[in-house]
């Protein structure tokens, strides 16, 4: 069955049908304490990373306006929390969500945080602009999800950004296979039935393809996760082109992939396959394209985008000619380095918690882990390899800053925040 005849449980009519889903099954899991949240953002270069991605380009502002489009119980709070300096809005259609956002909002004094029980289609109302837009998991719930991205394109400002997830269809074949077995058999979202369903699918066989999902994903280890994830009333599913055409039919353009390396040719097993050089030579949405269809489970997309009259070069890094060796350099703070158990003639094994894949793991040897060593957030990699004489040559220099950069180990300053 072609995914595009998968994407819709039921048929959907109204925003009334979506709103008394979520206040019936709020989600994500409601949480009374942000505290661990609120401990990891203590640690400033995890904002200045993530501004990073949005804006590389660009000066940090901390007093930034952020909406949250589509809040749930939790999202807004804690981008309040972190961003003390920021002005931040939550919007939300389920009056369920909005009271768990407010218990966060009044438990952690957010006053930075206005919250307001709205649909995306509705945002031109707050009559507000925004430098930042998050809208993760929503877009794809909408009955007409161009109409929900060109609402947020008119309230987002012109060198603002967008960070949006929405679903990726290859690797959601197995749950709407189990959406259309809902269907058939008429189940409910009960407490029951949930449990009922949970069972159904734990007893499946390890070749079912929602057995890999399931396995993965923490939608299933709780009954309104299990009812969002199977049992949504509008579900829409997005390809790697199908973003590209979405995003353009919009007046948006893309930046890149909140986590990159699972969609590059030179990153992983990809990167061992016999048509590596072919895929590279392909434009860059194509090579992204070819590696989703190669991976073939990527369940959802995360992705920066910006309006496409935007003004500057966001996204603009390159490493042709000398630019790289101004750029800042800053390690995700959430990557790890092993020492433990390592492939021959490795020094050390990187990793990105955030992927999915763990053939990403990227291997380097003793001269390269003394340049990454030097990499504090502050100097520029000219600096760097000035300070690290003889450890490597320039075009290796270059070629191991490019390979972490594609890995997801690092971001780049290129305006002089460091």
């Amino acid at each position: 069955m072609p995914p595009e005849d998968m994407r819709t449980l039921t048929p959907m009519d109204t925003i009334g049908d979506v709103r008394a889903f979520y206040d019936n099954h709020p989600y994500p899991a409601p949480v009374a304490s942000l505290d661990k949240y609120r401990d990891l953002y203590r640690n400033p270069d995890r904002r200045r990373a993530q501004s990073l991605l949005l804006w590389p380009m660009e000066k940090l502002r901390a007093d930034r306006s952020i909406l949250i489009a589509g809040c749930g119980t939790s999202q807004a709070a804690k981008y309040a929390l972190r961003e003390p300096d920021a002005h931040v809005a939550g919007i939300d259609i389920s009056e369920t969500s909005m009271r768990h956002t407010r218990d966060l909002q009044r438990k952690y004094g957010l006053r930075n945080l206005d919250l307001h029980r709205l649909s995306i289609e509705q945002i031109a109302e707050l009559g507000r602009t925004f430098d930042q837009i998050v809208c993760t998991g929503v877009l794809h719930h909408l009955q007409d999800p161009d109409t929900g991205l060109r609402a947020l394109r008119g309230v987002l400002a012109p060198n603002g950004a967008m960070h949006l997830m929405v679903y990726g269809t290859y690797g959601r074949f197995g749950i709407y296979m189990m959406q259309e077995y809902c269907r058939l058999l008429g189940i409910g979202t009960s407490k029951a039935e949930l449990q009922a369903l949970g069972a159904v699918i734990r007893g499946l066989s390890s070749d079912h393809p929602i057995a890999g999902v399931s396995r993965r994903a923490k939608d299933f280890t709780h009954p309104d996760e299990l009812a969002d994830a199977l049992l949504h009333p509008r579900d829409h599913a997005y390809t790697v082109p199908q973003i590209h055409g979405w995003l353009q039919r919009c007046g948006m353009s893309f930046g890149r992939w909140h986590e990159q390396a699972p969609y590059l040719p030179r990153c992983g097993m990809i990167a061992r396959m016999p048509h590596t050089a072919r895929l590279a030579s392909l434009p860059p949405p194509e090579q992204h394209a070819a590696v989703e269809l190669l991976r073939g489970t990527m369940t959802r997309h995360i992705f920066i985008a910006y309006r496409s009259d935007h003004r500057g070069k966001s996204q603009s890094i390159t490493f042709d000619g000398d630019a790289w060796r101004s750029y800042v350099p800053l390690r995700l703070p959430w990557t790890l380095c092993i020492r433990d158990r390592l492939p021959p003639g490795s020094a050390a094994v990187l990793i990105n918690p955030a992927h999915s894949y763990p053939d990403l793991a990227l291997p380097i040897a003793s001269a390269q882990e003394r340049v990454l060593a030097g990499i504090d957030g502050k100097r520029s990699m000219d600096e760097i390899l000035r300070s690290t004489p003889g450890a490597i040559n320039e075009e290796t220099a270059r070629r191991l800053v490019e390979s972490l950069w594609e890995h997801d180990q690092i971001v780049f300053d290129s305006a002089g925040l460091g």
